[in-house]
């Protein structure tokens, strides 16, 4: 039926678009879903404690940190990336800093001059202690 219940984050849905004839200077804070085919000088980051996932196209340039829960890396990124979620490296995929996730994956073709680190879960920290 089409008249189901209707979700109710937009965590996965693409909202706005910087094209790829844009240069972005300054930081940028977004909720939701954001596709950048452009370059971008300065931070991309979703609002505290918000959702967000980035789509970087392979013509996509950021230079600055990416701060989001959810990124599709195609691009060039020149800063560091947190992934509080899940972190997704395509082919094309140049990461020239860190890389900090709790979920991880690379495609073949992906390039990291940097670092990879988990970033341990909720589940992880949940210490149960049994009675004697």
């Amino acid at each position: 039926m089409f008249w189901g219940k209707k979700e109710k984050s937009n965590q996965g849905q693409i909202e706005s678009l910087i094209g790829s004839s844009t240069m972005l200077e300054g930081d940028l804070t977004f909720v939701g879903g954001i596709r950048i085919d452009g370059k971008v000088k300065g931070s991309v980051i979703t609002r505290e404690g918000e959702p967000g996932k980035l789509v970087l196209s392979k013509e996509a340039h950021v230079e600055g940190q990416i701060r989001v829960s959810h990124a599709v890396i195609d691009g060039t990124v020149d800063g560091p990336v947190y992934g509080s979620s899940f972190v997704e490296l395509l082919p094309n995929a140049k990461v020239i800093g860190d890389v900090y996730y709790k979920t991880l994956e690379i495609h073949l073709g992906a390039v990291i001059e940097g670092r990879l680190v988990h970033q341990a879960g909720d589940t992880e920290n949940k210490v149960v202690s049994l009675a004697s």
